[in-house]
């Protein structure tokens, strides 16, 4: 049988103890710093701007701001200070992004968040690779991307859209966009769109709306976006050929 001293259950229940006094602090430091941060954001911004999100980062007195604008700052441990620009971290490699990093991994989080249901996916017959599109029914090179879904489908690569209607609710392709989300067949309602074909007006509780408000977290303001499997953020169309190049797709 082990039998354990008192000496050893005291000095662990010290060390509990001390974590916790520990984790306490640090959760009132960042809820003070946060409260700061966001007077001093809200009052600059005439209440444009918000905080989402305010994260520790591999420095311990830095942290990282993002905004719903889906900039991201930095700010010091006292929250007096705050400043724009990548952080690198040196090593035998070279410099390594961690701004880029996190940025990817936050877009990866973001829209593995959405479910598949609320999205218009293509999926060919052996997937090689999968991208996420912003889109707009009435942007050009939206519809230049969707003439090539057989070439897509043909390379393996999956192409999952999601609505971006530029201007929001005030938007001219808004109500073209909820018909589509609201159709029975949303796969063939896109591509009528697309094609300049009018649709039955749309009535339903869709997602349009918030896929708009994720789109401005990630900081996109055009279409079409194609978001990487690895997060990478691509604005603008591209073609199919260099898609695959890309996506490394043989």
């Amino acid at each position: 049988m082990r039998i354990t001293s008192k000496p050893v259950l005291a000095m662990l229940g010290l060390v509990l103890t001390l974590v916790a006094v520990t984790v306490s602090q640090a959760q009132n430091r960042d809820q003070s710093l946060r409260g700061k941060l966001e007077q001093a954001i809200e009052v600059a911004s005439q209440g444009q701007l918000k905080i989402i999100s305010l994260k520790p980062t591999p420095l311990s007195t830095i942290f990282e701001v993002e905004l719903n604008t889906g900039e991201v700052l930095y700010s010091d441990i006292s929250g007096d200070y705050l400043f724009a620009g990548d952080m690198y971290r040196t090593g035998d490699a070279g410099l390594v992004n961690i701004s880029t990093k996190a940025k990817q991994a936050r877009s990866l989080t973001k829209i593995a968040a959405i479910p598949v249901e609320e999205m218009i996916v293509f999926t060919p017959d052996v997937v090689k690779a999968s991208i996420t599109v912003f889109t707009d029914v009435d942007c050009t090179y939206c519809r230049k991307l969707h003439s090539e879904l057989d070439q897509l489908m043909a390379k393996g690569i999956e192409v999952r859209y999601l609505a971006y209607p530029r201007g929001g609710l005030q938007a001219a392709s808004y109500d073209k966009m909820l018909s589509v989300w609201c159709s029975d067949d949303r796969k063939k309602s896109l591509t009528q769109a697309k094609n300049g074909q009018n649709l039955p007006a749309g009535d339903c509780d869709s997602p349009v709306m918030a896929h708009h408000a994720l789109g401005n977290e990630l900081g996109i303001s055009g279409t079409p976006a194609l978001i990487f499997p690895d997060g990478t953020v691509i604005p603008g169309y591209m073609d199919a050929d260099r898609l695959a190049t890309m996506l490394k797709i043989n």
